[in-house]
């Protein structure tokens, strides 16, 4: 195992998988990628044999998760082209993807939203909370807030931070690398509730990012028993207009 890993390391050209240093540029990503060792299309950080083809299980672990939706999209869809709603949605993706690999992973994109991974793993500095509040801005910064143009589709953002239930999970031929708990389902929650520009983080997202802009208000979200305490602001740092 050990004599196969230096092999695939003397090939030439970066970037490379960080689990198993696989190339994925050049004449060794080619060679790689006949082999089923392409980027993996939820951390293209890591090769797909080794992120999404590993052994089933999963660990609890501290994870952020991050929920963004295109507020909008159904009357949007009404009044444009399918072909011009699709576009604009894989421009989204594209545009979110870009963002959230560069510190977490792309779980999953559902229709209209994506959501996003963090955890320490992931991450260099372990700032894992810290990382997804910045991808947050960067997300509404390409979209166009916070800019002269203005945004090019209505996208809000809900953040959360706790344990979660992390790893592969199959059944027989399906599989897939997810989140399960509670965090995932605030998160969720948060997102639903945030407006076009807005990022509603739960108030433990913004003691640990250190966030201190923006307008505390205490929510009551659908499925949850008790009141949530949160932070709403914009990409600039401001708090978001009352509606």
């Amino acid at each position: 195992m050990r004599r196969g890993i230096r092999l695939i390391s003397s090939l030439p050209a970066a970037p490379r998988c960080e689990a198993c240093g696989n190339p994925f540029a050049g004449f060794g990503g080619w060679l790689m990628r006949r082999v089923g060792k392409s980027p993996s299309r939820k951390n293209p950080r890591w090769c797909q044999l080794c992120f999404e083809k590993a052994p089933g299980g999963a660990v609890t672990l501290p994870i952020g998760v991050l929920f963004a939706v295109v507020r909008g999209s159904t009357a949007l869809a009404e009044t444009v082209p399918p072909d011009e709603m699709v576009a604009a949605l894989n421009l989204f993706y594209s545009k979110l993807t870009q963002v959230i690999v560069r510190h977490g992973i792309v779980d999953k994109l559902i229709g209209d939203e994506v959501m996003g991974l963090y955890f320490v793993p992931l991450t260099r500095d372990g700032r894992y909370v810290n990382s997804m509040v910045s991808d947050a801005r960067a997300i509404l910064r390409a979209q166009g807030y916070g800019t002269a143009e203005g945004p090019q589709l209505k996208v809000g953002i809900g953040l959360d931070v706790g344990p979660a239930y992390v790893g592969i999970v199959d059944e027989g031929e399906i599989r897939d690398f997810t989140a399960i708990g509670d965090v995932v389902n605030t998160a969720a929650r948060l997102q639903a509730v945030a407006a076009g520009g807005e990022i509603v983080m739960s108030e433990r997202v913004a003691g640990l990012a250190g966030v201190q802009d923006g307008e505390v208000v205490t929510l009551t979200l659908k499925g949850k028993a008790e009141p949530v305490v949160a932070r709403r602001i914009t990409v600039d740092g401001a708090a978001p207009p009352t509606p």
